[in-house]
């Protein structure tokens, strides 16, 4: 959030309004996800089974953290999602300074807290 309301601000001082691609310019799994997460709040997280049925366990207790539930799928989905945010670096020299494992320990420590 932080890299983005940099990015909303850079935008407001600009001489004339245009469309930005405010992003990354990395792509990544939820499996990813999933294992920074887990690894911030200190699980020991095993994947188990294969495909739709694949779970995530704590291995240590062995209780289902993670499962795939397929109402989540996108109805189109595309094989990768991916912003290039030249644009705005090129035009008004943003780039993003929060490395994504770093918003995954943020998001999950802050989930533990509340």
């Amino acid at each position: 959030a932080r890299d983005y309301v940099e990015a909303m601000h850079l935008m407001l001082q600009q001489e004339e309004p245009k469309d930005y691609v405010i992003a990354t310019g990395e792509t990544h799994t939820v499996r990813e996800f999933v294992e920074l997460a887990a690894k911030s709040m200190d699980l020991d997280l095993v994947w188990r089974g294969e495909g739709i049925d694949e779970i995530g366990c704590n291995g240590t207790t062995g209780n289902i953290i993670v499962k795939i539930d397929q109402k989540f799928y996108r109805p189109a989905e595309v094989d990768l999602l991916l912003g290039d945010p030249s644009k705005a670096k090129r035009e008004f020299g943003w780039t993003p300074n929060t490395k994504f494992e770093d918003l995954v320990h943020m998001m999950a420590r802050s989930d533990l807290e509340n």
